[in-house]
């Protein structure tokens, strides 16, 4: 092995100045960086394709493969080597010698580096230990890699350069190469589960002149041509909306949200977001779809309908329960009775003894919210839908018949967080002006948060948008739980950091 012992501490300066001193080398010799080589084989598919071969027989049929990858092992044994290398779909051995490729082609390869990129040629055999193996006749140096590779990420002190470190991690980390796998996956059977139910997929803007859509502060641009302040999205639900107004009533986005808030294990400023809409449809029809589209895509991209998130298992074939805020909030906190919860003194006296900020001028609805996400919200484990949510803090849903005081509205929550937010749509435009005016209001009493005004909006639903239901489903969080992530930070590829 021609890696240091961990014991030894590397003194990067000096390797880097090392490697530099190979690359002057090179570009004196002719062309450093060459960019000719054609590969035709991937280690993945080759090691699945001939892997159980036998030893003898594959010899015989000398099947000739051309590979490329980067080095991630190698031992140089006189006038022969070996040397493991990485491409995106595995690894596979390779084995130089004097007598195949020549002394001049082995002798450069001997003063190759971890981490640099080779295309090799040659042909499968098996080592006496039985590991596949490609017989090399040329191997070339495609990329030189000037900085060393660290040996393995370990540890408090190197979670933060995983992170700032991305294009280093996927190199040496198997385990984060398949969450992104993963990921990946999980959108494909997300996508596939809606189109195959006769919905669009659609794009919509990502800088909007109002805000709009959900709860949060936005980050704000300007459009220097048009001279005019523009805001990154912050969902895209209502202009989904309006093209279910135009006709459209099956439609889903996935789409990039952008939130000025803080970061944290669960929050990120730039997240992903699956929204799709449906006419004719209630919150209640989407009670349904949204446990059966979790199910498919854990069957899809895991090949199971349970998962273990940090330790416990969650079945997501089975079916999930249904509480409103209130029995929520006694179930796990009997001492909150429903005076206590129906009483806006009662509530704020609560929360002042739990420690817990509130908004002065919230209603008992609000307050009921404020002591449920700091109480009980992490005790909810097991897929649940926590339904009826109070109107004040549900400007865009649809009021129950039954009781207006609360919407057609549910949340989904898994692992203590929330996966999914949806409810029947509010499609009374009078209604709706009147909401967006208490959310002005709010926002003139200092609630950064609160919506903005959108009349084109109001304009679109006077037009006549059918019964509707939508919902949202953060893709980061259900990634955390498909692939039992603890940090959000985990499942996206670049998260934010401050400057280094």
């Amino acid at each position: 092995m021609e890696q240091k012992p961990a014991s030894a501490p590397l003194d990067t300066n000096q390797i880097i100045e090392e490697r530099k001193a190979k690359l002057k080398a090179l570009r004196a010799g002719g062309t450093a960086y060459p960019n000719d080589f054609t590969r035709e084989h991937y280690a993945g598919s080759l090691t699945e394709k001939y892997e159980a071969a036998d030893r003898a027989a594959l010899e015989a049929q000398a099947i000739a493969v051309k590979v490329a990858g980067r080095i991630m092992l190698k031992r140089v044994m006189g006038k022969a080597s070996f040397a493991t290398i990485q491409d995106t779909s595995g690894a596979i051995q390779i084995y130089v010698a004097d007598g195949t490729t020549g002394k001049e082609q082995h002798e450069a390869f001997k003063h190759y580096d971890i981490g640099d990129i080779v295309g090799v040629e040659g042909a499968l055999f098996k080592t006496k230990t039985g590991e596949l193996t490609v017989r090399a006749q040329s191997v070339r140096l495609l990329t030189k890699s000037l900085r060393p590779l660290p040996e393995k990420f370990h540890g408090l002190a190197d979670q933060e350069l995983k992170y700032r470190q991305r294009y280093v991690d996927l190199i040496v980390t198997e385990e984060t190469r398949q969450v992104f796998v993963t990921r990946s996956r999980i959108m494909e059977a997300l996508r596939r589960f809606l189109v195959a139910r006769g919905y669009l997929e659609v794009e919509t803007p990502m800088m909007h002149p109002i805000p709009g859509g959900a709860a949060a502060r936005p980050f704000i641009t300007h459009h220097n041509a048009l001279d005019m302040q523009l805001f990154l999205r912050i969902a895209p639900e209502l202009y989904l909306k309006r093209l279910v107004v135009g006709g459209f009533e099956k439609v889903f986005e996935i789409n990039r949200n952008f939130r000025n808030e803080g970061i944290s294990t669960r929050h990120n400023p730039e997240i992903t977001m699956l929204e799709f809409y449906e006419a004719y449809a209630t919150y209640r029809d989407l009670m349904e779809l949204i446990p059966a589209m979790l199910l498919a895509t854990a069957q899809d991209a895991l090949g199971k309908s349970s998962v273990t998130y940090q330790g416990r298992e969650i079945d997501l074939a089975r079916p999930y329960a249904r509480l409103t805020v209130a029995q929520a909030i006694q179930k796990y906190r009997p001492e909150f009775t429903d005076a206590v919860l129906n009483d806006r003194t009662a509530l704020i006296a609560a929360l002042k003894q739990l420690n817990v900020a509130y908004r002065p001028h919230d209603g008992v609805g609000a307050l009921q919210l404020t002591l449920f996400e700091n109480t009980t919200e992490q005790q909810l484990f097991d897929p649940t839908f926590i339904i009826d949510y109070p109107a004040e803090v549900s400007p865009l849903a649809r009021r129950s018949d039954a009781n207006p005081d609360v919407t057609e509205r549910f949340e989904l929550y898994i692992a203590g967080r929330e996966i999914a937010n949806g409810f029947s749509e509010l499609n009374d435009p009078e209604d709706q002006a009147a909401r967006f005016m208490e959310q002005v209001k709010q926002k003139e009493a200092g609630d950064a948060e609160a919506m903005h005004y959108d009349a084109d909006y109001v304009r679109a639903l006077e037009y006549g948008l059918p019964p509707t239901a939508g919902a949202g489903i953060g893709i980061d969080r259900l990634v955390m739980l498909l692939t039992d992530r603890p940090s959000i930070r985990d499942v996206i590829l670049f998260p934010h950091m401050r400057p280094e």
